[in-house]
This record gives C-alpha cells, structure tokens and sequence, in this order.
C-alpha cells in the first residue's frame, strides 16, 4: 500500500500491521513527520500502535496513521477502512472524560473526509472517540443522510465490541485502499481556515478544491505572483484589478500573495489592506491564536503579544496604513499592497470630512489617490493590487472602482494597468472610468484576474443567483435557482424565531459554526429580543467556542451586514425585519426614525439596503432559515401586513417552512 504522496505518514494493510514490528512503524512515522525532535509525538504514537495492535486482529482492510486534512491544516490520528466502512479514530490516551470538544474534533474529521474526499463521499463514515479511561457509554449508531455516523465513544475496553457492531451494522463492498488514499481531495476551507493554513506556510493550492473554481484561483494568484516579480525584474509600477462572483475566493488571492511575499522574499514584503475593521480583527486573532496553539504543542513557550506584532504587519487595516502614512513621507515597507473591496474606499469627500472631523487634519485626497501616492513613493517599483467586489456596497462614501481608474490615468499615468476583463459587467459600476483608461498605452485587460466561481458554498454554488434573483424580485429564475440546490443547500422561512434557532441547531454538526444575522436597519425586532443597537464584537461572535455567550453559537447576539461582511459561518438564521418588505411594485425600502418608518427615497441608499441584504443572505456555506415575524395588529410599527407579502414571496418561490 503506497502512502499516497504522504496524505497519510503510514499506510499498511491490517495484515502487514500486525507482523511489522513497533519499532518499524515509529521510524517511518517518524520519517515522513519531518520533525526534528519526535519523542513527545512517539510517545502517543507506540501507544496508539500498541493499542491498535492488540484490537484490530480480527479485523482485514487497511490503516493508516496521521493522514492529512488540509483544509483544517490538521491529521485525523488513524484511519482504519475495513468491510467497505471508514473509521476516522482520534485518540485522547488517558482522557478519564468524553470532552465535547474532542466529539467536535472526530466529528469534523468525518465529515470534512465526506464533503472534500471524493473517494469517501459514497461510504459510511464513523467517527470513533477513543478516551481510554472514560467509563463504558452505549453503542446507539446514528446515521445521516450523508452517511456520517453520529459519533461513537469507546474507552479501551469497548472498543473491538463497538467496532464490530457497527460493522455488522453498515457493512458493505470492500474498499480500495490505494484508490481511496490517492483520492482527490478538493476542500473549501472558510476565509478563517484558509488564513491559518496560509500562515501555516501551506500554499493556496493545498487548500483549496481541485476542480474548475480552484482552478481559476491557483491561475490567478499565480498570474498575480508572475506580475509582480516582473514589475520587481523591469523596475516597474503596477496595479492589478481581480474581479470575482460573491465567494469566489478574492480575499484568499489577497491573503496567499500576503503571506507568500512576507515568507519568501523578506526583503520586499506584502500587506494586506481592508478597510473592514471587524474582517481585519477577526482574522487577526484567529491566526494570533493557532500559531500560539501550534507552539505551545511543539513544546515551546511563545507570547502572544509578539505573535500578534508579527501578524498584524501584514494584515492591516487600510485606515491605519493610511495615518502612517501621512506620518511618515518615506516609502512604505512594503513593496506589495492587496487592497480588499477596493471598490468600498473612500471618496475624497468622505476622507476629507471624516479626517477633518476625526483627526484634525486637512486630507485632500480619495483613498485610492492616497494609497497610490504612497506606494509611488518607492523609487524602484511597486504593485497595487485592488481585489474588486460586485454588489456589496452597503455603506456611503464608497467611491467605487472609478475612483481607482480615473486616478491611475490621470495622476499616475506611467502606472501600468492589468484589469480583468469582467470589470465590464455592470454590477462593478466601473462606468465611463473603464472607457477612458481601456485604450491607454498601459493598460491590458486580462481575463486571468476574474473569480467567476463561488466557493464559499461548497453544497451548491447557485446560492448567490438565487440571491440575486431573490432581490432583483425575479420569481423564475429565483425558483429555478432553488430548485437547483434541492437536497445539497437547505433553506427554509418560518414564522416562529424559536423554531429557526432549532433548525439551525439541529443541521450544525460538530463544531459547525452557526449564527443569527439581520440588517443594521432592523430596528422593529427589538421584541424578539434582537436589538440592533447592542453592540457584537466579532472576534468573540466568530471565534469564541458553543459555551461561551458572546459566541455566534448562543444565537443571542444577532451580527449585522458590517460585522459579517467577508466572513460567513456554516449555517445561518437570517432575521427580516420590516425594513426591506413587498408590495405590488416591488421592493419598498424603510428607515426607522423616532416612533415610525420612513420611505427611503434615495436611489443610491436603497441600494445600501438591498445590498445588506445581500451580504446577509450570502454569509451560510451550508444552509440558511429566514426568520421573517408575523407581526401584531397591537403594534402600528410592526403590523402584518409588512411582513405577510414578504413570507408570502419566499414560500411561493417554493421555500418551505421551518419545523
């Protein structure tokens, strides 16, 4: 049995395991570890080998021990595939207790083998708990509809007995353990794993799915890396504009040619800018957090503080680059900056007043002018890479991706110029900006720099047209859209908050993340215990784990468009309040002010609040309920009828209720 390109440190059949001897199996452990120092780790290895040893003798198939789960950048502990079943084993020797965590941690290692492995995704999969003093629990196996088992925990005493009563249990066509191991492995981590695992100095190939969307992704990072040490070879200045659907991966782009300039060329790194604050907090702690983990586990003893000084030069938000700079008329360090929804920076007239009002100084520039002044500071070269969303503008200010093309042609205008192709489409709103800058000497539109599929739903990636479809109020194409996600993207509405926070509840598996989210105008849902005004800190909300009440999991705190715009959870309850609700023409568009809501006017702030909803609609990678209220007849600022044709819309697009 091969080792499958070292998916797994050893592979061999059951057979082979049990005349090879301990010591043969710890030194190829221990080989293909790369460790330098493994003798905390071949302590937890003998023990597992010997356990192991002693209670598969009468089983046949195949194991395999530390194989790779590289979307969580983490190893299941073995892998045992036996009578046509995949047993996925983590290990906690001398654990008195089945700890809920480590029942989330072999839970999410079979279901990540289920949704990203293309060789497990028929198979019965059985997460197994072994806590090797914890005390005799029953075998009661719970099986999905996907095939997961619910997971099982077994002490050293039950485990052969368990193992054989889910055997006889689920038995079925032996299994290919070569085929099986060299499996495709085609993962869609969430913008929070994949950060990890690119700080971890994994590349973004080994992140991410290899199918067609994965594909346009690896081509286009490359295609960035290739333009970038071209401007660095010919001493030249460069801004890059990349297009891409909702999800497409625009923010790992940005992240793996941030962490792939700091690790590889020290001497002129990257950083990665964005002007959403709550984005920039969370990833930053999320990554404060595993490298500090990942020491401690390695025996060393690291402080956070200087972790987090090292994390938080490359990921930086844009404001703060911005005050820098203006401090400082000397070039930035960095040679590389990826701006993240470049077409959310500020216009000047919303920088000159907010830095008149805020800071007390006289600022005569946009965002884009400033940020392109600065890096054309180096006297050498420098690249700008502006990461260009479509849709999502849910604030005012946002001088949008004109702002980028009318500034380079005429300030900057030995800039070169490499736009994706996409940014024709409407939705970038690029204008007459497009028109000027196309046929200018260095310009190049380059199809290469667009993201056209989305991978943050990995059940179906039609969510953003049904989405679209939705708020656009096109009832066949929305239905249509829906139709195609039937059975791999749950979506409910119900009536009843009690019963949407059930139903996220009861779809979340292991430490599926799952959270409740609603429009920052959502001021009527104050009698549901939603209150908009309460402000959500969303490094706790999105990082803090199921016991802790300020985490998403509680479904207490409800996180608005701000706070989760960038990020998504796996499962969501999307609360709509009266604030964007139908009528015969459409969509009518409300601002609650004093006692009563307002008509929003505005064309440009009606698109502010479709846009929300937008964002709020697309956070859910496997699934979304939308709590829509029924109102009361006792209350003129929540009567039925702002919520009825609202609820009426979704269930005739063939929504079904919740509960």
């Amino acid at each position: 049995m091969t080792a499958g390109h070292l998916r797994a440190w050893y592979a061999a059949s059951l057979a082979d395991f049990r005349v090879v001897s301990t010591e043969q199996i710890l030194g190829t452990l221990a080989r293909n570890s790369g460790f330098d120092d493994v003798l905390q780790q071949k302590e937890a290895w003998l023990q597992q080998v010997e356990f192991l040893g002693e209670r598969l003798r009468r089983f046949e198939g195949s194991i395999l021990f530390e194989f790779s789960i590289p979307r969580m950048g983490r190893r299941i502990d073995v892998v045992v595939l036996t009578e046509g079943i995949v047993l996925a084993i983590e290990f906690k020797v001398g654990e008195a207790s089945y700890r809920q965590a480590a029942v989330d941690q072999v839970w999410d290692y079979a279901l990540d083998l289920k949704n990203f492995h293309q060789a497990s995704h028929d198979l019965t999969i059985i997460p197994l708990l072994v806590a090797t003093e914890a005390p005799d629990v029953p075998v009661r196996p719970r099986r999905d509809a996907d095939g997961v088992i619910r997971p099982i925990c077994v002490n050293r005493h039950t485990f052969s007995d368990a193992v054989s009563a889910v055997i006889s249990l689920f038995r079925a066509a032996p299994i290919d353990s070569d085929a099986w191991l060299s499996g495709s492995y085609r993962p869609t981590p969430t913008i929070i794993e994949a950060a990890r695992a690119l700080y971890a100095q994994h590349s973004v190939e080994d992140i991410a799915r290899h199918d067609a969307g994965a594909e346009n992704l690896r081509v286009t990072s490359q295609h960035i890396e290739d333009l970038v040490a071209e401007a660095k070879r010919e001493r030249q200045k460069v801004v890059c504009f990349v297009t891409g659907v909702p999800g497409a991966g625009k923010t790992l782009v940005g992240l793996n040619i941030a962490t792939r300039r700091t690790d590889d060329d020290p001497t002129s790194p990257a950083v990665y800018l964005s002007g959403n604050g709550p984005l920039v907090a969370v990833l930053r702690e999320a990554l404060t957090r595993d490298e500090y983990d990942r020491l401690r586990e390695e025996g060393q003893k690291p402080r956070k503080g200087q972790i987090r000084a090292r994390v938080e030069t490359f990921i930086q938000n844009v404001h703060h680059f911005r005050d820098d700079m203006l401090r400082d008329s000397g070039a930035p360090p960095e040679h590389v900056a990826i701006f993240d929804e470049a077409q959310r920076a500020w216009n000047r007239e919303k920088a000159e007043t907010w830095m008149r009002m805020k800071k007390k100084v006289a600022f005569g520039w946009s965002e884009p002018e400033f940020l392109l002044s600065s890096m054309d500071r180096h006297e050498d070269w420098s690249v700008v890479v502006c990461l260009v969303g479509g849709g999502q503008e849910i604030n005012t200010g946002e001088a949008g991706i004109d702002e980028w093309l009318n500034v380079t042609a005429s300030v900057f205008p030995d800039w070169r110029m490499h736009i994706s192709s996409r940014l024709t489409d409407s939705e970038y709103a690029a204008g007459h900006a497009l028109d000027r800058v196309r046929d200018r000497p260095n310009t190049t539109l380059d199809e290469c720099l667009h993201l056209d599929v989305s991978m943050r739903s990995f059940r179906a990636e039609n969510v953003s047209h049904f989405v679209k479809a939705v708020l656009d109020h096109e009832h066949r194409a929305a239905a249509a859209a829906l139709e195609s996600m039937a059975g791999r993207y749950p979506i409910a509405v119900t009536r009843d908050l009690d019963a949407a926070k059930a139903w996220v509840r009861e779809h979340a598996r292991g430490s599926e993340r799952y959270g409740m989210v609603t429009s920052s105008k959502a001021y009527r849902l104050k009698p549901h215990a939603i209150d908009v005004r309460v402000e959500v800190d969303p490094v706790s909300w999105f990082l803090n784990p199921k016991d802790d009440i300020r985490s998403s999991y509680y479904l207490e705190d409800a996180a608005t468009e701000f706070q989760v715009q960038g990020l998504e959870l796996d499962w969501t309850c999307v609360t709509w309040d009266a604030d964007l609700r139908l009528n015969s023409r459409g969509w009518s568009y409300h601002d609650f002010r004093g006692s009563r809501w307002m008509n929003v006017n505005s064309v440009v702030n009606q698109r502010y609040l479709r846009n929300a909803y937008r964002v709020l609609l697309t956070r859910a990678r496997q699934g979304m309920v939308i709590f829509v209220p029924p109102g009361t007849d006792h209350d003129p600022t929540r009567t039925p009828e702002f919520y009825d044709s609202t609820f009426a819309y979704l269930r005739s697009l063939g929504v079904p209720v919740a509960g």
